[in-house]
């Protein structure tokens, strides 16, 4: 086990220091089909979307949907992984060509960076240990201690409600931690994640409210690559015309997708 978590650690550290490389100037379109390559950045710690499995390999429904959308682009994926609060930065310094790695499309994020068409809909809810009964509505997160992401969307839902003791982390696993051990009353986080690691994990904590705010998880591009933004959805929409994409989305969530 622990040679295992050795060699994972090592990993991740390789491809941060990959991260710190840039690739090269031009448009992504022209860089992407000279060297086959398409350089994929996401956090590589946020089962089951990215994260290293017991080999140290990545792995997850983001690495996926990666590896096809490459495919069909005619090339190989090559994947980066870095710090949540670093990914827009890292794109904009030119170190990958796309994120691709659960993140929420925004105003405030569309100011810096394009969208594909969203791959993902999902939503934000409330994470409660199991034996907690006064936590079901957004309302009731006030004077509670509350964890989440810092640098989300998790973190702008938390902040609306006036009297919330917001915690800000930098890692999921942390603040599930926290809640774990009675240091956060609730969290907030991605309805797919938290069932999936629920079941896989047989995790002490449960799925506390509605969802609280539907989310279109898209793939962030640099601006000015309008030509690369078009590939990629169109290899997108082949995959969920001819159910590829179905067939990966059932093999990490066991259900349909949500219509899209």
């Amino acid at each position: 086990m622990k040679k295992k978590l050795i060699l994972s650690i090592i990993t991740l550290i390789v491809m941060s220091i990959v991260a710190g490389c840039g690739f090269g100037g031009g448009k992504v379109l022209d860089r992407m089909e000279k060297d086959e390559v398409l350089n994929v950045a996401f956090e590589g710690t946020y089962p089951p979307f990215n994260y290293l499995d017991d080999n140290g390999e990545l792995t997850g429904f983001d690495v996926d949907i990666s590896n096809e959308i490459a495919k069909r682009l005619g090339v190989k994926a090559n994947f980066v992984t870095s710090k949540w609060e670093g990914l827009i930065g890292g794109l904009k310094a030119d170190k990958f060509d796309i994120i691709i790695g659960q993140m929420t499309v925004t105003e405030e994020r569309k100011k810096s960076v394009d969208f594909t068409d969203p791959y993902v809909i999902t939503g934000s809810v409330l994470i409660t240990r199991e034996e907690t009964n006064d936590i079901s509505k957004l309302e009731d997160i006030k004077g509670k201690k509350v964890g989440v992401g810092g640098g989300t969307t998790f973190e702008e839902i938390a902040n609306s409600v006036e009297g919330a003791d917001v915690k800000l982390y930098k890692a999921f696993s942390d603040y599930l931690e926290d809640l774990k051990n009675e240091r956060l009353d609730v969290i907030i986080n991605d309805q797919l994640l938290v069932s999936y690691n629920i079941k896989e994990n047989n995790l002490p904590i449960k799925v506390a409210s509605d969802i609280l705010k539907v989310d279109e998880v898209g793939m962030a591009v640099n601006k000015g690559n309008e030509d690369f933004v078009e590939k990629v959805n169109e290899a997108l929409s082949e995959m969920k015309e001819d159910g590829t994409y179905k067939e990966i989305y059932k093999k990490w969530f066991g259900s349909d997708p949500v219509e899209q």
